[in-house]
């Protein structure tokens, strides 16, 4: 789906080991692209959109991942919308979703340290190479070769959306028009699928969203506005 990805595993295992999880690892994503991608005419998301795959006839995934789309639609009170732009597309779930289920196979298989950056969405687990926390720095919204925040831990899910590198790409789905007001938005969390989802939701209210996400018990954020404001949690887990 356009996305670059990158993955770390840093557990002492035999190098054919970490070759196998890195290459189940990448086909799983490969096949997510193929089954979800919005480029790729012969995916199922597009056939859907189309009418000519019943929803009957889809895979489990994708009607796994309609369902929570329409969950997190009623939870974002409609900001989060998979028809925001008029058509069917569920990327801003899929790509943190497909993340996420990635990372746990990789715990199931017994690799519990790694980091796997997906465009920017980024769940780590465990200690990193250095047996220290992992620490996760997130895109300066102007200079994509800065950072304005760097996060640490161990088992965390970081979710960044807004318009560093696709532009004023997240639309407000009520008035049908590009999304102002937030340059830029990071949600942490236990679970990528559900902090992409935030994130891309926070963009779409606007400046209302820093107020909505202030609510979200079980997340933390920061915020830079278009007027170069930056907001955060308190207990967000900065380090230098």
């Amino acid at each position: 789906m356009g996305t670059a990805i990158s993955l770390d595993l840093a557990d002492d295992l035999p190098a054919a080991t970490l070759h196998d999880l890195a290459e189940e690892t990448f086909g799983w994503l490969r096949e997510v692209d193929a089954r979800f991608s919005t480029y790729r005419e012969d995916s199922e998301v597009c056939r859907l959109d189309r009418g000519e795959l019943p929803l009957a006839e889809a895979s489990a995934d994708l009607r796994a991942v309609l369902e929570r789309c329409a969950d997190l639609w009623a939870a974002t009170d409609g900001y989060f919308d998979a028809y925001a732009t008029g058509r069917l597309d569920p990327s801003g779930y899929v790509k943190g979703w497909s993340a996420q289920v990635a990372s746990d196979r990789l715990v199931a298989a017994g690799a519990a340290n790694h980091c796997l950056n997906a465009g920017g969405d980024v769940v780590v687990r465990g200690l990193s190479p250095t047996r220290e926390a992992w620490r996760i720095g997130v895109a300066h919204p102007w200079n994509p070769m800065a950072t304005c925040l760097v996060l640490a831990g161990s088992d965390l899910a970081v979710a960044t959306s807004g318009v560093q590198h696709r532009g004023q790409h997240v639309r407000d789905p009520r008035r049908g028009e590009p999304a102002r007001g937030l340059r830029s938005v990071t949600v942490v969390g236990a679970d990528l699928g559900v902090a992409d989802a935030y994130a891309t939701a926070a963009v779409a209210m606007g400046e209302a969203g820093v107020g909505w996400l202030d609510r979200l018990t079980d997340h933390r954020h920061a915020v830079v506005t278009d007027d170069a404001r930056l907001l955060h949690s308190t207990h967000l887990p900065l380090t230098d």
